[in-house]
């Protein structure tokens, strides 16, 4: 679990809370279902609209990813392609079938049972770039479906607001009679008109509040950290694209793990040799 993401919605929602209590608010006050229903539902609607329903469906799926804590693991993976490549050159490739079910990666797994059969390395790397650059796609749908989200909450949010108040207005001057023959009717009292007025103001202006809220604390940040997670996976694909090519030529193990070295970050390469070097004296 990424406790990242469940810290910040934690902590978003305890400062809006905080904020409404603090100069004796109440949350009753901020409370209103036909509000949040126009902003929540028109906000689903409109994405209902914009994507098929299998990408909507989908979204569950995707939104695991951004709860998730991903681990890099670059270094367990040197180490599997410094061993393949030893066993490639010391046999040849098709040796290294017998591996295959030891690798736990989908895309690393296909990548060298597709290197043991193609002879050619520029279709090969022209495959593995074709399938990386699919899932990226993939990838780039379960984000742009919250990016959009969180602009079309504010905008319902403002829909609500505008509503609320032609309502208010109409209710205000009798449902659209002449002000004159209001005030001829009954009792004009200023006081009670104004208070309605203002009670009914607070009540439009809440669709704002659900729709930014929802917006920026919610959809945004969750695209966000989806990309963030995508990023993350691309960047451990191609590492594994160099390790299948590195295979392909049966480099030495020595500049396969050099070369695929230079994907990790420096910060996890000085942990590793300072892990290495406590190893080695003992």
């Amino acid at each position: 679990m990424d406790v990242a993401t469940l810290f910040g919605l934690a902590t978003g929602i305890a400062l809006v809370v905080y904020s409404i209590t603090a100069k004796g608010g109440s949350a009753e006050f901020f409370w209103n279902l036909p509000a949040l229903l126009l902003v929540l539902g028109g906000t689903i609607a409109a994405t209902f609209i914009n994507y098929p329903l299998k990408n909507i469906l989908s979204v569950f799926k995707v939104l695991k990813n951004a709860f998730r804590r991903t681990k890099g693991g670059y270094h367990k993976i040197i180490d599997q392609f410094t061993d393949l490549s030893s066993k490639a050159r010391k046999q040849n490739l098709m040796s290294l079938e017998g591996e295959l079910d030891k690798i736990d990666d989908r895309f690393m797994r296909s990548g060298i049972e597709l290197a043991i059969n193609e002879k050619d390395q520029d279709r090969l790397r022209n495959y593995l770039n074709l399938e990386l650059s699919n899932m990226e796609k993939r990838h780039t749908i379960g984000q742009e479906l919250f990016f959009y989200m969180g602009t079309y909450a504010p905008a319902f949010g403002m829909v609500g607001t505008i509503v609320g108040l032609i309502v208010m207005m109409k209710n205000f001057t009798g449902g659209g009679a002449d002000m004159g023959t209001v005030a001829s009717s009954f009792e004009f009292d200023v006081a009670t008109q104004f208070k309605e007025l203002l009670s009914g103001m607070g009540l439009a202006l809440l669709t704002t509040f659900y729709g930014l809220i929802l917006a920026n604390l919610l959809f945004i940040p969750l695209g966000g950290k989806l990309k963030r997670r995508s990023d993350e996976e691309i960047m451990m694909k191609e590492f594994m694209i160099e390790g299948i090519i590195c295979l392909h030529n049966r480099d030495h193990p020595m500049i396969v793990r050099e070369k695929l070295n230079t994907f990790v970050p420096s910060s996890e390469r000085k942990a590793e040799d300072v892990k290495k070097g406590k190893q080695k004296k003992k």
